[in-house]
């Protein structure tokens, strides 16, 4: 029987020790569930260990073939340049090896009822869905395509589900902010509201966001505030890494381009158009030379 490709789990990388380690650990729990795989994850930035290591340790491992699951929600520059011209820097360091890259988690169905469940467990028990407006907060990106997804995924929370309504607001680099958004709950009238992260698990910026919403709250006392946790290392969030793997085992993979900032002429972001993506090479990454490989998203890939 022809062996399997290998796993490579990548993640974005967090100096909040607890979140890494959240990372570590659903990386092994992989393993345990695919025994039969080789599996392995790394970092692009800020934690250790770097994608590169785990590429190596696969390679130690007797591995030729992986196929990589970017362990991240929406795609923005890390998945859409930065993890891709990791990976090519590793197919030049290590001569043989050949991988598939698979998609984002994006917003699927399995991880809606996660955050279904997230809420459930912020509100009371006796509150009515149709009086709760739920504020989903993003990383926040300066790709406007990774914000869009974030507002997807917000009214796939909404659709048949009840609740009052569903807003957006960024912890990052977006607008609106959490206050912002906050702001925006309370002139829609809301009186209930909760503060779910659109995050896989802990971090500087989940916390963060529970930090400004308990401040907005402390402010706001007409207004009864509850902070939600992050999605973490649900058994849906494990299955749902294996279906991108399957994917890109099979070939079928499927970047969105409809929106894409370096496709399509997005007012305020004309000048991106039919640029390559540059990655931008962390100081931790001793292959931070190989500026070759920075056109990772170029358009002039079927991506």
């Amino acid at each position: 029987m022809t062996t399997p490709p290998a796993l490579l789990i990548a993640g974005h990388g967090t100096r909040d020790d607890a979140g890494a380690e959240a990372f570590r650990a659903f990386v092994r729990e992989l393993g345990r569930r695919r025994p039969d795989l080789p599996v392995a994850g790394g970092f692009i930035e800020l934690s250790p260990p770097p994608l590169g290591e785990a590429v190596a340790e696969l390679v130690r491992r007797g591995v030729r073939r992986f196929a990589a699951v970017p362990l991240m929600l929406v795609s923005a520059g890390h998945a859409k340049g930065d993890i891709p011209a990791a990976l090519a820097r590793e197919k030049e360091r290590h001569p043989g090896l050949t991988y598939t890259y698979g998609r984002p988690l994006g917003p699927h169905p399995s991880l809606l009822r996660v955050l279904e469940r997230r809420l459930a467990e912020a509100v009371d028990p006796s509150w009515d869905a149709a009086e709760v407006t739920v504020l989903l907060v993003g990383r926040g990106s300066t790709d406007p395509d990774a914000n869009a997804e974030v507002f997807k995924a917000a009214r796939l929370l909404w659709e048949g589900r009840g609740y009052a309504g569903v807003e957006t607001a960024f912890v990052s680099l977006a607008a609106p902010d959490v206050p912002s958004g906050l702001d925006r709950c309370a002139r829609l009238g809301a009186r209930r509201i909760v503060v779910l992260p659109y995050f896989l698990f802990t971090g500087i910026l989940p916390d963060r966001v529970r930090t400004q919403t308990e401040e907005w709250a402390a402010a706001h006392p007409d207004t009864e505030v509850r902070s939600a946790d992050v999605i973490g290392p649900e058994p849906e969030l494990l299955d749902l890494v294996l279906e991108r793997y399957e994917e890109a085992v099979r070939g079928d993979l499927r970047m969105n381009c409809d929106s894409c900032v370096y496709r399509i002429a997005l007012p305020g972001f004309e000048d991106k158009v039919g640029l390559p993506q540059q990655p931008h090479f962390h100081p931790d990454d001793d292959g931070h030379h190989h500026h070759g490989h920075g056109h990772a998203h170029s358009h002039s890939h079927a991506h």
